[in-house]
């Protein structure tokens, strides 16, 4: 406070003058002083521009300046606590974080000094008001001469106070208005008095020279014997008391709420009707305040809920008992059948014309209500829920919480529509509108929806309903399509929060093996699934069936948008239920003729055709959120929408619009996802997408609003990539994995033009391959506004979209990148004498040089070192070499040591003395992984070499002559080199090959003559594979001829085999046998005759829908914070666990690791591809932290090799997911599969 000047406080009247300014109109719309409030406490959620205000930029600078290092400090101590011991999800580390923060005594004494800081700003700001107002009222006086000047004589006090200043309050006014409050006038003149007194600021009132006249007057006013006039005057006092009581002393506010909890827990001895002339006093505020508003702003802040707690728990805990007892009254009358007779009579006194009055009964309701909204309210804080349980009279059983959610929850199906209170109460009073808002409230808070609504009794009491309709049942006769919108709704919320969604799946035993009834989700599928197919007739006909439908099918998409749910909901082909309604929905709204004008059915297709369309639209939106996973996306293409769905998700991104109310984020994971295969490309494309995010990237990058630069123009870059153009980068770097760019630009030609107009605006990704990457040409520098920073972002990208090779070699193949990178290294040149050629230093030059090191020089963390990007200090600011033509210089290379042969080991000796016992029983399997594994635990490195070599074929000689372990059939291949040595490899896949041999030699591991032997090797496994393919048309590229990419398990596997391609074919001719070739090697399974014939049409490999979508479901389960950090970076671990797997791990592993990853899927079963990428991720969880608040995830992952990851280290923690998981796995995993072909 003593750093607080008259400039600070000028600033911050300012800064909420701003504020006031800005909301006026919202505020000026609020029907009552309460909506005002509501107003402003969600103005966040509701004004667009809540962060730009100045007043909140301070108060958010003012918090972090005076909390933000012990924030950090407690984020680092969780931090370190979770590396050490078990982990905790990410909503608990930012609860106990802020719970920590609120009780410290930094805290404390942050909100001490502001709410003194604006009290005196806010006081100020309303004096001065005041005297604005006074003076205005003043100007009007004078210029209308009204005659209430005559009061104003010059007998007015010279008091200094404001009151007398500002008001020109003389003692004859004051008289007057003492005079109208005198009980003896009529209400409504006490009424104006009392309205004229309010106009003074409180402080004036109580200092004024006539107080204690005043104050007499004032009590025998709120004494009055009018109940009603009574009653409404404490209730608006109650309501309005909150706002200042935290400026008195804080027994001034307990003797308040003391002795309103004193008076209204007076009662009388009487039934539990209500008698015509004995009325409590807690049936008048409930009269006047039906939903309880008081409570609610006495239990807002924690300045009065801690007394009013106290006090409940206390001394008045009658006062909940009577709630609960109104609560249960009332349902027990529901449940009789007697709740029309208890209401019977209001519906015909709302009939009466003026002369209005309340039955013993209505008012007996009115009090249930009010009695809703008070235990509502007490039940979101945890000393509120602690009151109970709550023993009540004449019953044996304490009424416990989950009673009373149980109760809560019925009152929904079982209460009929209420009558309206009053014409004028437009609100609705109804008890399940009232229990539904208070269950949304508990729904949103996590601490309470977990106490209060995550056990099975209270889903149940939510299903009950459903699962009598489905059962053609009448046990709940009262349940109407609003019930079941209520019920709905509060399901979609459980769902939409993990404990929630794991209690629907599998109720609170997910773990016990016993025989139960089907969970929540089972019923809700098998409920929505007849709504939509229209196999329930109770509701045939009925106008809100489609919010039904619509409603539950919301249900199933919170669960069906997880992989862990998708799973349950799987048996019931809920996508097709869906594609079909909108089919049917789509068929109608073309059917709906042009309206005529004149014509009688114009009225009737205006209200129809929007409805038709609306549900279209909720369709087509609860089919596009089976995208959000692998498999999901894959039963999506099977409906044939899927191009629907992504032109709807594209209207609804270019609209803004939230992806759910349910999800916090937006559309990245769904692009993300749709983007990973090929089919999901091209509706990208065809829906306009792509073209928005390029024309968008453009705008920023090159062109920017025209308007704007003449005035401000833009700062001058630091960064490679301007925070502009950040956003625009990572959605480019999310959609093109190597199947989208395939079928984008695959056999396309660079359209190369002579000349480019400066307001050519790109719209394909070809174009920005040839406008920002491929730079060959001087007129495609000349139309660039900002060739250095144009050229840098498509460099960047082009540095992460080659981390997959397969683009990689597509690039290279079609258009030469290295050609063109060192091309413009040569251009770089300055020669400063005849022999001595110095390369200009500069952005691009040292870009382009770490990429042409990238894409040339293959290996993981430990075999290949790329240069940096940025600048060293000092007199050589790069020290590292430039060149302009092949080969690398030897700094980027690491030195490799061959690993010599180690068969002699006596662990290894006992694995392959294993392997040489041919005696036809099962338990050799058994016997040869757990030597492997206990190998792999100990000595990992002796699993290398020939040793490898000999491990691996007779293994899997073993297990193809094995029946039982046989996945595919026998195919027989005759085919001698000569057959195949005219055919021919495309030119991608002799890229492939020329990487192989350079990486096999760099390792010591290949000869020179490798080239020819890999090349045969390959042209064998294409015309072997093609035999096993079924044909099939479609206009997807990736589907016309042989496998798109190139087979980096075979050229593994010829490195494995030290460049024998006799082995190398013959095992692979046995390893096709087994079910691991399915996933090992990709194109094993393309377009093959073992397929389902909608999956090869698809495009969608098996390792997407199946091992990426396990890698999903099994990161959220055991590495969370991982699984949250890829939500909020809007990317799917699915895309980069397709690229890491689909090239075997090359650039990301080191070889031995490599090898391991391989063998490790051999010996132990293809679920192993699932577990070693949880521990990749496992491993990498705080550098994913990291990069994920630092907004580069995607890059991050795409660009850096796998640091310290050893397969070995991992290898316990893999086995005990394998014991908790395998079974579901590898059921999955056979399923891929056509039965009994």
């Amino acid at each position: 406070m003593a750093r607080f000047s008259g400039d600070d406080e000028a600033v911050l009247q300012a800064m909420l003058r701003q504020l006031f300014q800005s909301v006026k109109e919202k505020i000026r719309g609020a029907p009552s002083l309460e909506c005002a409030e509501e107003i402003l406490l969600h103005l966040e959620e509701t004004d667009e521009n809540f962060h730009n205000y100045e007043f909140v930029k301070y108060l958010r600078q003012h918090i972090c300046d005076t909390l933000g290092s012990m924030i950090e400090e407690e984020m680092e101590k969780w931090t370190s606590d979770q590396s050490q011991g078990e982990e905790s999800g990410y909503d608990t580390v930012v609860q106990q974080v802020t719970k920590r923060t609120q009780e410290s005594k930094e805290y404390k004494e942050m909100m001490h000094s502001l709410k003194n800081i604006m009290m005196v700003v806010v006081e100020s700001m309303i004096n001065k008001f005041e005297e604005d107002e006074i003076r205005s009222q003043e100007r009007q006086k004078k210029m209308q001469k009204e005659k209430n000047n005559s009061y104003c004589t010059d007998n007015c006090s010279d008091s200094d106070a404001s009151f007398n200043q500002s008001y020109k309050f003389c003692q004859g006014k004051l008289q007057l208005i003492l005079d109208q409050l005198d009980p003896g006038q009529p209400k409504e003149v006490r009424y104006e008095a009392l309205q004229m007194l309010c106009s003074a600021p409180p402080s004036d009132v109580l200092n004024c020279e006539n107080w204690t006249t005043l104050c007499e007057k004032l009590t025998m006013c709120l004494s009055d014997p009018d109940p009603v006039f009574n009653v409404r005057l404490l209730n608006e006092y109650q309501k309005e008391a909150p706002s200042f009581w935290i400026r008195h002393p804080e027994k001034y506010m307990e003797e308040i709420v003391e002795s309103t909890l004193s008076l209204l827990s007076v009662k009388h001895d009487q039934s539990h009707l209500v008698l015509q002339k004995i009325l409590d006093p807690i049936y008048f505020l409930a009269l006047v305040d039906t939903k309880a508003v008081w409570f609610k702003k006495w239990m807002h802040a924690y300045y009065s809920r801690t007394a009013v707690l106290r006090l409940l728990e206390k001394k008045y805990k009658s006062l909940v008992t009577a709630a609960v007892q109104q609560c249960v009254q009332y349902f027990e009358l529901c449940e009789t059948m007697k709740v029309d007779e208890f209401l019977g009579h209001s519906k015909h006194c709302g009939n009466k014309q003026k002369t209005f009055y309340y039955s013993g009964q209505e008012l007996q309701y009115i009090y249930f209500i009010h009695s809703l909204c008070l235990l509502g309210r007490l039940l979101i804080y945890t000393q509120g829920r602690k009151l109970f349980p709550i023993k009540l009279k004449n019953r044996k059983d304490s009424i416990s919480l989950t009673d009373l959610l149980v109760l809560f929850t019925q009152l929904i199906y079982y209460s009929p529509t209420s009558p309206k209170m009053t014409a004028a109460h437009l609100e609705n009073y109804s008890p399940a509108s009232v229990v539904t808002e208070i269950l949304r409230i508990l729904c949103d808070q996590k601490e309470c929806a977990i106490e209060c609504l995550y056990s099975s009794s209270v889903i149940e009491a939510l299903l009950q309903p459903i699962y009598a309709l489905m059962k053609r049942t009448k046990v709940v006769p009262n349940c109407s399509e609003t019930a079941l919108i209520h019920i709905a709704d509060i399901l979609a919320r459980i769902a939409s929060v993990e404990e929630g969604l794991i209690l629907l799946l599998y109720g609170e035993n997910m773990n016990s093996s016993e025989e139960k009834s089907p969970t929540g989700a089972h019923i809700i599928a098998q409920f929505s699934k007849k709504l939509l197919d229209e196999d329930i007739c109770i509701f045939s006909g009925s106008e809100m069936l489609p919010v039904v439908k619509g409603a539950f099918i919301s249900v199933c998409r919170q669960i069906y948008s997880t992989c862990e749910g998708l799973q349950v909901l799987l048996p019931y082909n809920l996508h097709e239920s869906i594609a079909k309604a909108w089919k049917k929905t789509s068929l109608l709204s073309e059917r709906i003729p042009t309206p005529v004008v004149g014509s009688d059915s114009i009225s009737s297709i205006n209200l129809e055709s929007p409805n038709i369309m609306a549900w279209e639209e909720n369709v087509l939106d609860d089919l596009l959120n089976f995208a959000a996973t692998p498999k999901g996306l894959l039963l999506l293409q099977k409906t044939g929408a899927i191009n629907e769905c992504v032109t709807f998700m594209f209207t609804q991104y270019a609209k803004k619009l939230q992806i759910s109310r349910h999800q916090k984020f937006g559309y990245g994971v769904l692009v993300t996802q749709v983007a990973s295969t090929a089919a999901g490309a091209v509706a990208l494309q065809n829906s306009g997408f792509i073209n928005a995010l390029i024309t968008e990237l453009w705008a920023n990058l090159e062109c920017g609003r025209d308007d704007v630069r003449v005035t401000h123009p833009r700062s001058t870059p630091v960064d490679p990539i301007d925070r502009s153009c950040q956003k625009s980068f990572l959605a480019l770097v999310n959609l093109l994995s190597y199947p989208a760019v395939y079928e984008l630009v695959g056999n396309q030609d660079l359209p190369n033009k002579a000349e480019y107009s400066l307001r050519e605006v790109p719209t394909y990704v070809i174009d920005i391959i040839d406008r920002l990457i491929i730079l060959n040409s001087e007129a495609k520098i000349r139309s660039l506004f900002d060739y250095e920073q144009s050229h840098m972002f498509g460099l960047r990208l082009l540095s992460v979209v080659c981390c997959d090779l397969d683009t990689l070699l597509l690039l290279e193949a079609q258009y030469q990148v290295s050609e063109m990178l060192l091309n413009a290294q040569e251009e770089n040149i300055l020669e400063t004498s005849e022999s001595q050629r110095d390369f200009i230093i500069d952005g691009l030059s040292v870009e382009r040089n770490h990429v042409l090191v990238r894409i040339n020089l293959t290996g993981g963390p430990m075999e290949r070192i790329l240069p940096p990007r940025i600048l060293e200090k000092g007199d050589d600011p790069y020290p590292w070499p430039m060149f302009s033509s092949y080969p690398l210089p030897n700094c980027y290379l690491s030195e490799v040591t061959r690993n010599a042969d180690v068969r002699q080991d006596s662990d290894l000796g006992k694995l392959l003395l294993h392997l040489k016992m041919s005696d036809k029983q099962t338990e050799w399997i058994e016997n040869c992984r757990r030597q492997f594994c206990k190998l792999m635990k100990a000595k990992p490195d002796l699993i290398s070499g020939g040793a490898l070599v000999e491990l691996l074929e007779k293994f899997v000689l073993h297990l193809s002559e094995s029946p039982s372990e046989c996945y595919f059939p026998s195919v027989e291949y005759t085919a001698t080199d000569a057959n195949v040595k005219n055919e021919s490899l495309s030119s991608m896949k002799q890229l492939g090959v020329k990487m192989t041999v350079r990486y096999g030699k760099f390792l010591n591991l290949l000869k020179d003559s490798a080239e020819n032997d890999l090349t045969l090797v390959l042209k064998h496994c294409e015309r072997f594979l093609k035999q096993q393919q079924a044909p099939v048309r479609s206009s997807l590229r990736c589907l016309q001829g042989t496998y798109a990419g190139h087979d980096w398990f075979v050229s593994s596997l010829f490195m494995i085999m030290l460049g024998n391609k006799e082995k190398t074919f013959r095992f692979l001719q046995q390893f096709s046998r087994l079910l691991t070739s399915a996933f090992l090697w990709l194109p094993r399974l393309h377009i093959s005759r073992y397929l389902p014939n909608e999956t090869i049409k698809s495009g969608i490999h098996p390792i997407y829908f199946c091992s990426t979508h396990y890698i999903e479901m099994l990161l959220k389960a055991e590495v969370p914070l991982v699984f949250s950090a890829f939500h909020m970076s809007g990317f799917a671990p699915s895309q980069i666990c397709l690229q890491w797997i689909t090239q075997c791990f090359w650039n990301y592993l080191d070889w031995i690791e490599i090898c391991h990853y391989i063998t490790t899927c051999v010996f132990l079963g293809p679920d192993y591809q699932v577990y070693i990428c949880i521990a990749i991720f496992k491993h990498l969880q705080q550098d994913i932290l990291q990069h994920t608040q630092i907004q580069d995830l995607q890059v991050f992952l795409k660009e850096e090799a796998l640091r310290g990851f050893r397969v070995s280290d991992y290898f316990e923690y893999m086995e005990i997911l394998e014991q908790n998981y395998r079974p579901v796995l590898l059921r999955d995993m056979r399923n891929i599969r056509v039965q009994n072909v």
